[in-house]
């Protein structure tokens, strides 16, 4: 039975990714980590998860409900923060409407589909853009930091809808529906 591998995340605007590509391009181009450039600039409300190919259209059902019942909201992106010893992301402003949308997204997903992601749930949610990770190694990370901490950057833009991603097998794609 085939499955594909998907996750639920806020995409900025595309004038926004550009730049924030731009910063994910430096990361590579500097600190050797290329992995953020196999998905577009998001903040991740539900981690990856596999779905059988054949209930797709369950999926996409849940993605209009979650969509259709979407308030707009501003969300802010603001300087640069880690995760010792791999990660390098644009900081998201504590958002309460953010965090209320997450908890919203987990919980339909949990009950309407039956999704639970048991290996997450140490885990609180912290909303972040990530521009390096994973291939970043630890020496290459201590120097993007160091040249990272003091930079400042700002992002502002509404969030009105929630987008599913779908992996390729080697990257990661918007999902139209």
């Amino acid at each position: 039975m085939s499955e594909s591998l998907y996750f639920i995340a806020v995409l900025p605007p595309a004038i926004i990714q550009d730049e924030i590509t731009q910063l994910k391009l430096e990361i590579a181009e500097k600190y050797g980590s290329k992995h953020a450039l196999k998905s577009p600039p998001h903040i991740t409300l539900h981690m990856p998860f596999k779905w059988k190919d054949k209930r797709i259209e369950e999926l996409m059902q849940v993605m209009k409900m979650l969509n259709g019942q979407q308030k707009s909201f501003m969300v802010e992106l603001k300087d640069f923060d880690f995760f010792e010893p791999r990660v390098v992301f644009v900081d998201v402003v504590e958002n309460e409407q953010l965090r209320a949308l997450q908890k919203e997204v987990v919980d339909v997903c949990r009950k309407s589909l039956k999704l639970d992601n048991a290996n997450h749930k140490d885990r609180s949610f912290h909303p972040h853009v990530t521009i390096g990770f994973r291939d970043l190694k630890k020496p290459m990370f201590y120097e993007a930091r160091k040249a990272f901490e003091n930079r400042e950057v700002r992002f502002e833009f509404e969030v009105d809808e929630i987008t599913l991603l779908k992996h390729d097998g080697a990257m990661w794609n918007v999902v139209f529906f």
